[in-house]
């Protein structure tokens, strides 16, 4: 039996659960929320949906026990607005850092001991607090980090050469966050590198649209949605399907000493394994400068 639990049930979680429900991409789902009522409803809603859908999914809500036998569980709590009011996403630090601390030890009694998918923000922070607290190896705890603001980056480099955006390839490394980078060296489109397609100028001025792109959505929405979800559920559906996907997300560096943006190949167990880039004297300062802000921060949660 497939069995998936999401945690946060707000404008992510619920479209993540959604995406699950109605693409039959698990046979049970669990969700929790600390809005007793907002979970019940959604369950209802889907359940009021399932006669006309391909699918059936058994929907639990509100107990981290049933999570003990799930192959993965998201983690998408938070206060998206404290972001979008400051175009910072470790303003959610203060509060997800406490939320991460309470989910992992719940998750952890409960005896859960599959794949953790942390979308949350600051997502590599917050990563590092579920691992920390869940107790669960490093390859089995990973977020969503830069593997959107890659599909953002593929967007861009897409629409500016009327291209399909998948058939863009290359990677933003980085924390997912305001110390992301746009690694262009590895960048390619049609298999051609963008350093011989583009000149220095065009790239220059394409740089910054994948992250101003994404404040576009948040600010105008409020929050963002389907970009971030289908991104979760890619990862748990390769986990789910041990498909080995090399994949940007937030992994533990080993060389590095954090969790960060960096390509990785998602299966059964997890992270499998991170695939040494070769990048750039420039894009390995930019990467150094992403690490140091990461574990700047995460050092300060013991200081409070």
């Amino acid at each position: 039996m497939r069995k998936l639990g999401v945690i946060g049930i707000g404008n992510v979680g619920v479209t993540v659960a959604y995406t699950i429900v109605s693409q039959g991409i698990a046979d049970e789902l669990v969700m929790i929320d600390a809005n007793d009522k907002k979970v019940l409803a959604e369950k209802l809603d889907f359940e009021d949906a399932m006669p006309r859908m391909p699918y059936h999914t058994e929907i639990k809500i509100q107990d981290y026990a049933d999570l003990k036998d799930a192959d993965v569980v998201i983690t998408a709590f938070g206060d998206i607005q404290a972001s979008v009011r400051t175009g910072n996403r470790f303003a959610e630090f203060e509060i997800n850092s406490k939320n991460a601390v309470e989910v992992g030890r719940k998750l952890k009694e409960a005896g859960f001991n599959g794949v953790l998918i942390n979308i949350s923000n600051p997502c590599d922070a917050i990563t590092t607090i579920l691992q920390q607290e869940t107790g669960l190896p490093r390859n089995r705890v990973f977020g969503t980090g830069t593997f959107l603001d890659t599909a953002r980056m593929q967007h861009v480099v897409g629409d500016y050469l009327h291209q399909d955006s998948r058939n863009i390839d290359g990677y933003v490394l980085g924390e997912h966050g305001n110390s992301q980078f746009n690694a262009w060296s590895t960048v390619r489109a049609n298999n051609k590198l963008i350093t011989e397609i583009l000149s220095q100028a065009e790239i220059e001025a394409l740089d910054s649209k994948p992250s101003e792109g994404a404040w576009t959505v948040a600010s105008g929405k409020g929050y963002t949605s389907y970009a971030i979800a289908t991104c979760g559920v890619r990862l748990a559906q390769a986990v789910m399907s041990n498909a080995k996907l090399f994949a940007p997300a937030s992994v533990y560096v080993e060389s590095l000493g954090t969790y960060i943006g960096y390509p990785a190949i998602i299966g059964a167990d997890g992270v499998e394994e991170v695939v040494e880039l070769k990048l750039n004297a420039k894009e390995e300062e930019q990467l150094a400068r992403s690490v140091q802000y990461i574990k700047n921060h995460v050092a300060q949660l013991g200081k409070d």
